[in-house]
């Protein structure tokens, strides 16, 4: 059996120790003390040779810089998100530690308590090592199909764009705009999701497999995602900061969006959903963000 640290305990990171828990030895540490079976101190987790990191996206960087100290270690991320402080993706984040051949990224439609059931689930890990990428792949159980390709940017992309325009799909519920108006805004969100990342390099057809439409159908249309949960609350024109009090957990699509959103104002990318989520967030009303999209300039093509 492989020796494997879960690094963050949260529902995520609590989700993957269970499932990984069933054909390895896995272990779980959190920043924060957490007494729970198979929790062990921060150092000893860290010097596993197997990481799984979990953490948020946001102070990432900061707290590798504090605590973590290379020594050949394979990774899986399993943390989404871009960095707001410095509009770094996570990869470049980790390639200022280990080399790339080091680590791999996991994405894909999976909501932390459905895990936990143990129900079927479909994922994707990322990476330019392929033998890494197989070998993170067979520690998860049967339950979990795991599929293995090298599109790390793309897969970035997809699980931290994908929690903004979750945002985006609560709002348009919240108020009560109806199935069409939420089918739309998901596909148009795609099409805009892909539009970024294909400026950074990213293969199109992860937009259109797991990572990309698979984990923002999931995420944009239903509540057990905390990111679809904001957009609710801001459709009843709840403050941002009562909201995220309220919700006790990290969402991670209201700090992205606001990096997404100055990387194509830099980029000059067309992405108008994530600008209106972004006018939400700074206090717009949803329903004048509404209005924006309507008006919007159409491409010829619907794309």
């Amino acid at each position: 059996m492989s020796k494997i640290a879960i690094i963050g305990a949260g529902k995520w990171g609590s989700a993957l120790h269970r499932a990984l828990s069933v054909k390895n030895a896995c272990f779980i540490s959190s920043p924060t003390t957490r007494e729970r079976e198979n929790f062990i101190a921060m150092d000893e987790a860290l010097g596993c040779d197997r990481l799984i990191f979990a953490l948020s996206s946001q102070g990432l960087r900061e707290w590798l810089g504090l605590h973590f100290k290379p020594s050949s270690q394979k990774i899986l991320i399993a943390s989404k998100g871009i960095d707001s402080a410095t509009c770094q993706f996570l990869d470049e984040i980790f390639s200022a530690f280990v080399e790339p051949s080091h680590f791999c990224v996991l994405s894909g439609p999976s909501f932390a308590s459905e895990v936990e059931q143990g129900l079927p689930t479909a994922l994707v890990i990322s990476g330019s090592n392929a033998a890494l990428c197989e070998e993170f792949a067979d520690f998860f159980p049967d339950f979990i199909k795991v599929y293995t390709d090298d599109d790390v940017r793309g897969a970035e992309i997809c699980g931290a764009y994908k929690n903004v325009l979750a945002i985006a799909s609560g709002v348009s519920d919240g108020l009560n705009l109806g199935n069409n108006a939420r089918a739309s805004l998901i596909a148009r969100g795609l099409v805009e999701m892909q539009r970024f990342g294909s400026f950074f390099g990213a293969k199109e057809e992860t937009f259109w497999g797991l990572s990309g439409a698979g984990d923002l159908f999931l995420t944009a249309s239903s509540k057990l995602s905390r990111n679809y949960r904001v957009g609710l609350m801001l459709a009843q024109n709840q403050r941002l900061e009562d909201i995220l009090s309220a919700l006790g957990e990290v969402a991670e699509g209201v700090k992205t969006a606001f990096a997404i959103d100055k990387m194509a104002q830099e980029r000059g990318i067309y992405t108008p959903i994530v600008s209106e989520v972004v006018r939400i967030l700074q206090g717009t009303n949803p329903k004048t963000a509404v209005q924006n999209l309507l008006k919007q300039a159409s491409f010829k093509d619907a794309r």
